[in-house]
């Protein structure tokens, strides 16, 4: 299955961390997609706040 998603390496203090799992187990998302909606929930409001964040043209 293609995927448009880049791999990434994230450390984390051990404490968020297990803040995140816990979160991610209540809201049944495995820990990539919670910290994925984690993320995507910031740039929306960052967004909302400050306006588009633009992206360079990446060929």
């Amino acid at each position: 299955m293609a995927t448009n998603k880049r791999p990434t390496m994230l450390r984390l203090p051990d404490e968020m961390f297990l803040k995140i799992h816990a979160i991610a187990a209540l809201e049944h998302r495995s820990m990539n997609k919670e910290i994925e909606f984690i993320l995507d929930s910031y740039i929306q409001s960052y967004e909302s706040e400050h306006g588009e964040v633009h992206l360079p043209d990446i060929e």
